[in-house]
């Protein structure tokens, strides 16, 4: 088709094969056409799922090939992401990044004036802005319901399971495997989605586990330019026993438990067009709390998809990136101070 958009995904582990390549495929006008992997097993899923793919043995050959695709996502290990979307962007290729985009805002302004400079579209894989709990949380503090807020709780908490990349356990800031670029870039994007970019940052961080040499708990205290003040909590070491989102205005607060049902969906291999694909059910609804009582509140549904329609749109010049450079740049910013605060002990201004 003339107006299809050909995608390469580099990378085809857990990311690649389940958070993009389904996603890519199951919006109109965009198609997996290419797959970098050296991995023999995950070469033949790839084939398997992807009809008429080519599967490259290394991004090298891809880079050869360059005018049999249009569109790059970077799926590889965090260490690769600057190397290889500044490679596909000097080939002349569109460029979804997955969090986390770069080490340093440093790092992700060099990105950006490159996608200037050439073109093309650059934009961060941030999916869990399109989580059904807070696409709630955000038309609830978007339209008034929740009055003026002052305190957001938001936590991303896990128990304790073996670390399945060797990268993921480094202590090599060049690997960002500290949990602050991993779930904290979750937790920090959505914060200043609805509250803007902070003006002071402190955190505290912890590695409980002696086989894991880099922090796998975080505690964030964000402070927003507005004075809301946001309190997120990352860990990979900790069951969570406390509510997914809690967020309090002056008249009214909301509260909702677990986590969006599309990444386990996605991990088991459902696709993202199957029936009731980001639905909550009414189990998991979140609770709104005034002082005339509480009221059930209907969890909207989650929609990964919306990200690489936006991508698709964006590509075709229809319509802005699903995330822009900017907010990549002052998330990248927050997640820096975050870990200078860490090291210091001291809260960082921005």
């Amino acid at each position: 088709m003339a107006d299809e958009t050909r995608v390469a995904v580099i990378g085809y582990g857990l990311a690649g094969s389940a958070f993009h390549a389904p996603f890519v495929d199951a919006v109109d006008g965009l198609r997996v056409t290419a797959v970098v992997t050296g991995d023999p097993e995950r070469a033949a899923t790839a084939r398997d799922r992807h009809p008429d793919v080519v599967v490259h043995p290394s991004v090298d050959e891809l880079w050869r090939h360059a005018d049999d695709v249009d569109l790059v996502v970077v799926a590889s290990p965090n260490r690769f992401h600057v190397e290889q979307a500044t490679a596909a962007l000097e080939v002349g290729l569109h460029v979804v990044v997955d969090k986390p985009v770069a080490a340093t805002a440093r790092g992700v302004r060099a990105l950006g004036e490159l996608a200037k400079q050439t073109g093309k579209v650059l934009t961060a894989f941030q999916n869990r802005r399109w989580d059904g709990d807070f696409l709630t949380v955000r038309k609830l503090v978007e339209d008034g319901t929740l009055g003026q807020v002052g305190r957001f709780e938001s936590r991303f908490e896990r128990g304790a399971k073996a670390v399945r990349s060797a990268w993921r356990a480094s202590p090599d800031p060049a690997d960002m495997a500290n949990i602050l670029y991993d779930l904290g870039t979750h937790l920090a994007d959505q914060a200043i989605v609805l509250f803007g970019r902070p003006v002071t940052v402190y955190a505290e961080t912890r590695a409980p586990r002696p086989e894991v040499r880099v922090a796998e708990d975080a505690t964030i205290l964000l402070t927003h330019e507005g004075g809301v003040r946001s309190y997120l909590r990352a860990s990979n070491v900790t069951m969570p026993v406390t509510p997914r989102f809690a967020v309090a205005g002056g008249t009214a607060g909301y509260r909702c438990w677990g986590l969006d049902p599309q990444e386990a969906a996605s991990r088991a291999g459902t696709p993202p067009t199957a029936e009731g694909f980001g639905v909550y059910g009414e189990d998991r609804w979140g609770t709104l709390t005034t002082p005339d009582g509480e009221t059930v509140v209907p969890t909207v549904d989650g929609d990964y998809l919306a990200f690489y329609r936006g991508v698709r749109d964006c590509v075709r010049g229809d319509g802005p990136p699903p995330v822009a450079v900017a907010e990549s740049i002052a998330l990248t910013e927050t997640i820096e101070a975050a870990i200078r605060s860490a090291a210091s002990g001291k809260p960082v201004a921005l």
